[in-house]
């Protein structure tokens, strides 16, 4: 296996790194001041998928690169065989070796249809067919506590939501919620309702975070890809 800090395209990353920090000429202040280095650090892709033509723009030009540097990180990523890994991901390969699993996070976001055997022939119809089951179970779920159908064991509506999470589980969810709220509609919908995240083990924090919620009002999420992550499962036991 190569080692990425092993090869000479690093080192030559880190030699041009370094003059990132000594030359004023490729401060951002500059970089960002060059109309065609800006307009060469910007990918789009558009996507058919679903019927509805989407376009993602990314733009990187804000980031302290020059097309150069874009080059020998380019060099790199072939040298480590970046492009095999992602398609061994794609397959379904269980690249996850320390848990002996396929890393699938994108197939959560494939939309229902996409013919996902054609990179996953063994599993992959299989796969994105247990992903729609589960979103629409949660779909299912989440209208009937907005609704008011579903309520607490009181009989009171959900108004209050805790998620209980670390890492990804937490950070993933909080930043969906954080970018939905410039959104007119979300902001509309969520109107009276209040969503916290708890991912820290320390009482203290437990206790701000659940602070001025009415516990027949507040719906607790454990969110955890095993269940046996054990500052997740510490919080949701100290919450019961």
């Amino acid at each position: 296996m190569v080692k990425c800090a092993e090869t000479p395209q690093w080192t030559a990353l880190q030699t041009a790194a370094a003059s990132f920090q000594t030359d004023d000429k490729l401060h951002l202040r500059h970089l960002c001041s060059d109309s065609s280095r800006c307009a060469g650090l910007v990918a789009t892709h558009t996507s058919l998928a679903g019927g509805a033509d989407r376009k993602i723009i990314l733009d990187y030009s804000r980031q302290q690169v020059t097309g150069e540097t874009m080059e020998l990180l380019f060099d790199l990523a072939d040298k480590t065989g970046l492009t095999a890994k992602r398609a061994e991901m794609r397959s379904g390969a269980k690249i996850n070796t320390t848990e002996g699993r396929s890393v699938l996070h994108h197939a959560l976001r494939m939309p229902r249809g996409y013919d996902y055997s054609k990179h996953n022939p063994t599993d992959g119809a299989e796969t994105l067919g247990d992903v729609h089951a589960v979103r629409d179970a949660i779909e299912t779920f989440v209208t009937k506590v907005r609704s008011g159908a579903h309520v607490g064991a009181t009989g009171k509506p959900l108004k209050n939501y805790v998620c209980i999470g670390i890492g990804g589980s937490q950070l993933g969810p909080e930043f969906v919620a954080e970018a939905l709220r410039a959104d007119s509609a979300a902001s509309a919908a969520s109107e009276g309702r209040t969503v916290r995240f708890l991912a820290n083990v320390d009482p203290v924090d437990f206790a701000l975070c659940t602070s001025g919620l009415d516990p027949e009002e507040t719906l607790l999420v454990v969110i955890s890809k095993t269940f046996t992550t054990a500052e997740t499962m510490l919080n949701a036991r100290t919450a019961k």
